[in-house]
């Protein structure tokens, strides 16, 4: 093998060690990511397709959310319904935005009633980074894994003690305040955040003809408060303990059907509790106890409507071992209770799935080998098994092949299955995990100019779970019944010419209905993404072209969304060491665009902020 595979006890070290690379700078270590093999590896290491944000992205690209940060990354689709903090889809390589798995330091932080991440209520001044990883990994994680896995890690302790805060102001009355500090002394290490960030936004929806349209022509305001705490020590150089929080509330506005909730109250929250430890030179282990949340409150006119709220508590043990020359064996067991508390009466309100996999990476010579496995009981449905088959050539020093084939499935959620029978709708508790294999071949190199990736792939998802309704009765339900072959093209490079960090990333889609020829709907088939920064002394410059094709709103492909592009420009001035002012203009030229049918965007607007850093 050509690097060392690291065991997931090193990643603290390593992440906080290691700046990522610079396109065409090869004095710069690359980056390590986790997410891929639950293991430490730099990312040209590892046979997965990847992409890393780091906070100094963040900064740099001086982004308000979490599907702004997303938008355009090679094999990820955002599809917003509305303006900061409206319901937003991610879509990885063309699979549903429910086959997704998101973690928040490796906890799952997904609802439990509607199978989606909040995305939109994930604050992004509580990020340090995002590992993205595309492809099926339900061998090492289980459910929701089909078309790859995002994990937001939460600001990190560093060795120098920080202290920083920012104030931002900008178009439709938005303001961010954040202040935060974060240090190491004596093997502990420390970091605590907090933050708030409101806008009046605009009107989040057209107008819809009809007895059941829409016809709020207001504006939908956003507020988001959040607080981010982590604590660790090290015991020699053996041992950690850590434990982190994150939490984010506040209240979103809508445009709703009638009768239906138009605002909400929200709670994102998640917690736990790392234990790792080097056993022998041989063995490390890794324990984590766990705890997420997701609660909604909504209202109708300010007036209560409905509660939805569930919970998630999990328990991982891994372990590590290193059987020989480049070889390492993974062990592990998951286990996570979910748990539901609403207004609306289910069927039942709690289901608990135990996991156990195994992992091993080898290398032999310029191969490099991978081989995943997994079985889930879960209490809903029973056992499922999913595997993943990796492979890794170098050609030479700045050129590597890989080839992969994974399945992946995704379990029908507590609406699927629970929700209580009434006049137009029931739940379906026969109905089965949604199943996909995938496959995978791609060609990535390294140069002193900078880097390149490119891979096909082909997913093909039986059993997915659609809505189904009587024709006489006009009774609905879910039923395993559809069934979709998606191939795509993903490619992405970056270099540095004349001064300037040019990246670019490209995404080709053909997600289709194997039954009825159709595209699934909400997933554009071209995305193009283009940034480019420049540093001037003090100055810095930059900009991000987001151009995606057109899109279909509807499985019938009867409602076209039109594709769109879009400028946005950036710059920052560092006014002495510890003062540094940011502004930003999205959408320069004003443009008028929708992802989702009927659903506004936002127009041109400008962010100003000051950041103060002292260290």
């Amino acid at each position: 093998m050509r690097f060392p595979v690291r065991p997931l006890a090193a990643v603290v070290l390593l992440s906080n060690a290691m700046p990522p690379a610079q396109a065409g700078d090869a004095s710069q270590p690359p980056p390590v990511i986790v997410t891929a093999t639950r293991t430490a590896q730099t990312a040209d290491e590892t046979l997965a397709s990847v992409s890393i944000i780091t906070r100094a992205d963040i900064e740099r690209r001086q982004t308000q959310s979490v599907p702004e940060l997303l938008a355009g990354i090679a094999g990820v689709d955002v599809a917003a319904q509305g303006g900061w903090g409206k319901a937003s889809s991610v879509f990885m390589r063309g699979t549903n935005s429910s086959h997704v798995l998101v973690l928040i330091d490796g906890i799952k932080a997904d609802s439990a009633t509607l199978g989606l991440a909040a995305f939109e209520h994930i604050p992004v001044s509580q990020i340090e980074r995002i590992e993205i990883v595309r492809g099926p990994r339900s061998s090492l994680y289980g459910s929701e894994a089909i078309g790859g896995v995002i994990q937001i890690f939460t600001r990190k302790g560093r060795e120098q003690n920080q202290v920083y805060a920012k104030a931002g102001a900008g178009s439709y009355q938005s303001q961010e305040l954040s202040i935060g500090a974060s240090g190491l002394r004596e093997g502990t290490d420390y970091s605590i955040s907090a933050a708030s960030f409101k806008t009046d936004g605009f009107n989040a929806r057209q107008s819809t003809p009809g007895p059941f349209g829409v016809n709020e022509p207001d504006k939908d305001g956003y507020r988001n408060d959040s607080l981010s705490l982590r604590l660790g020590h090290r015991f020699g150089s053996d041992t950690r303990i850590e434990g982190h929080l994150l939490r984010a509330q506040g209240n979103t506005k809508y445009d709703g059907l009638p009768f239906s909730p138009n605002q909400s109250d929200i709670v994102q929250q998640t917690a736990g509790v790392n234990l790792s430890s080097r056993v022998t030179s041989a063995w490390h282990t890794r324990l984590q106890f766990g705890d997420s949340r997701d609660e909604a409150d909504n209202f109708i006119g300010g007036a209560f409507f409905s509660t939805f709220n569930s919970r998630r508590s999990t328990v991982s043990w891994q372990n590590d071992l290193s059987i020989a020359n480049d070889q390492l064996l993974t062990l592990g067991v998951d286990w996570r209770d979910d748990k539901v508390s609403s207004t609306t009466n289910y069927a039942k309100t709690s289901r608990d799935n135990t996991g156990i996999y195994l992992q091993h990476q080898a290398g032999f010579g310029k191969h490099d080998v991978l081989l995943g496995l997994r079985r889930d009981d879960n209490q809903a449905f029973g056992v499922h098994n999913t595997g993943n088959l990796a492979w890794g050539y170098e050609i030479d020093k700045a050129l590597r092949v890989t080839a992969s084939y994974g399945t992946a499935f995704k379990t029908p959620t507590f609406n699927d299955l629970h929700w209580p029978d009434s006049a137009f709708f029931a739940g379906n508790p026969n109905l089965k995990p949604e199943e996909s294999k995938s496959a995978e071949i791609g060609l990535r190199g390294s140069h002193a100019w900078g880097a390149w990736n490119a891979s096909f792939y082909r997913t093909d998802i039986d059993q997915l779970i659609v809505y189904v309704s009587d024709p006489i009765t006009f009774k609905g339900t879910m039923q395993n019944v559809n069934r979709a072959r998606i191939n795509g093209f993903d490619a992405g490079a970056s270099t540095e010419l004349a001064g300037w960090r040019l990246a670019a990333n490209l995404s080709l889609l053909e997600p289709k209905d194997r039954d009825t020829d159709k595209l699934l709907p909400r997933r554009a088939k071209q995305t193009i993404r283009f940034d480019a920064d420049r540093q001037f002394g003090k100055a810095g410059v930059g900009l991000s072209w987001l151009a995606q094709g057109h899109r279909f709103d509807d499985t019938a492909n009867n409602v076209r969304v039109t594709g769109y592009g879009i400028l946005n420009l950036r710059a920052q001035y560092e006014l002495s060491k510890k003062w540094t002012l940011r502004g930003k203009i999205d959408n320069v030229f004003d443009k008028q665009y929708q992802t989702v049918h009927t659903y506004n965007s936002p127009g041109r607007n400008v962010m100003i902020s000051a950041t103060y850093t002292l260290d």
